[in-house]
């Protein structure tokens, strides 16, 4: 057992313990990174048709529906071919009736025997050419109407011009006959649904999937938070300044247009939320390898302790090991610790990963002590969620129940270091001239 005098005077009556009430508050855990705001897809609209151009008809910023007019290329040499292919286009009508005439002709004559045979079948070659001219025609004529068409560049979707690059007077070139692919003539892109592309530290990574609820904030409306969810994880880690995390998008409804592309943006994802829960401060949380300390700042016996346990689990509680016992040796229900400590079954399924980031933050078993009537008592329970400061509590305690709250691990070690130190001092060659520290 510790002696408190080692800690504090022999006049100092106070407890080694704070106390705390378990109550009902709210428990959220979420994950903080920052990104910037981006749309889904980008377009770069360019012009199949070369030129100058002599309307530009939209400004930056301008939200457009889909087949609006954008840009008008100079029409007049693409006019003047669907001129010249429609004068083409009637030309090879007409050889074609004059071809059918003939053949006409030629048949009768060719069923009397008045004509040869080489003549006849001219007649039909004539007919099959004038056929083939008129098809060719009518296929220039069409791709003369589509350049013709093409000098009015349209939205092919509804959307918001983000830049505009040309000017009335500008003279661009084709993007599918030149091999640069043509100039760029603005881009654009629908700000319904945009994303952010946030960098979350590796930490936490693990507590995220796709789907979670994500809320997200902008400099531009700092009490307006937008609500989202996270699409998918990058599967590459980014190292920035020797930090390695990880890019998740978030996808972000905005009907009102109010995000905008290149704002900054803090998100916060929302790993997980439990509303008016009971729960207890985390400091009073005890894992197995804490009970012997815990229960020695406490004045009580391990065997003390095992009482305890039993008394609220039942007779499937296995008796932990007193304090003159040998430890090591592995009993039913139980696991030794690496103390020689064997762990109750209150601790059974989750003591041997209770130090898991994943199963502290999303709960476990562990064993807190309860005044009951002025004496500490340990009481098995189970957790769910937690902030790392509270811990909510499944089962085991009921609101307004007193807990202690002991100190550290590591102040107990410490405790106990200068205990030992005290001794060593008392029993030394001038006996108790030196004291224990204070």
């Amino acid at each position: 057992m510790i002696v408190l005098a080692a800690a504090c005077t022999q006049e100092t009556t106070e407890e080694p313990y704070a106390v705390a009430t378990v109550t009902r508050r709210d428990i959220v855990v979420s994950a903080s990174a920052a990104g910037m705001v981006e749309p889904i897809m980008t377009v770069e609209v360019k012009s199949k048709a070369s030129g100058e151009i002599v309307e530009v008809a939209v400004e930056e910023g301008e939200t457009v529906k889909a087949g609006q007019l954008l840009v008008r290329v100079d029409p007049r040499i693409p006019l003047n071919a669907v001129v010249q292919a429609e004068a083409d286009s009637a030309v090879a009508v007409a050889e074609l009736e004059n071809a059918e005439a003939q053949l006409r002709r030629a048949e009768t004559l060719w069923a009397s025997q008045s004509i040869t045979e080489l003549e006849y079948e001219s007649a039909k070659l004539g007919r099959a050419s004038a056929t083939a001219r008129l098809i060719s025609a009518r296929r220039s004529l069409e791709d003369a109407r589509i350049a013709f068409e093409d000098t009015e560049v349209r939205a092919a979707s509804s959307g918001v011009i983000l830049g505009r690059n040309v000017e009335v007077g500008s003279v661009i070139a084709s993007a599918s006959r030149d091999v640069s692919g043509g100039a760029v003539l603005m881009r654009m892109a629908s700000l319904d649904t945009v994303q952010i592309r946030a960098l979350v530290d590796e930490t936490d990574i693990g507590m995220i999937q796709a789907g979670i609820p994500v809320t997200t904030t902008v400099e531009a409306y700092p009490n307006r938070p937008f609500r989202g969810e996270v699409l998918r994880i990058g599967a590459e880690a980014v190292v920035q300044q020797n930090v390695t995390m990880f890019p998740v998008l978030v996808r972000i409804a905005n009907r009102q247009g109010l995000l905008r592309p290149g704002m900054n943006a803090e998100v916060e994802i929302h790993i997980g939320e439990v509303l008016d829960a009971l729960a207890i401060p985390n400091a009073a949380l005890r894992t197995p390898d804490e009970l012997e300390p815990a229960a020695g700042m406490l004045g009580l016996s391990m065997e003390a302790v095992r009482m305890q346990l039993a008394g609220v689990a039942g007779d499937s509680v296995p008796r932990l090991p007193s304090d003159s016992a040998a430890g090591g040796s592995m009993r039913a229900g139980g696991s030794v610790s690496s103390q020689g400590t064997e762990r109750p079954a209150a601790f059974r399924g989750q003591a041997e990963h209770g130090r898991d980031r994943e199963s502290s933050l999303f709960g476990g078993s562990y064993v807190v002590f309860v005044l009951r009537n002025g004496t500490p008592r340990a009481v098995p329970i189970e957790t769910g969620l937690t902030d790392f400061d509270y811990t909510v509590v499944v089962h085991g305690l009921s609101e307004g129940d007193s807990l202690v709250v002991l100190p550290t691990s590591g102040l107990i070690e410490e405790l106990q270091r200068r205990e030992e130190w005290a001794r060593e001092r008392a029993g030394g060659p001038l006996g108790n001239q030196g004291g224990p520290p204070r």
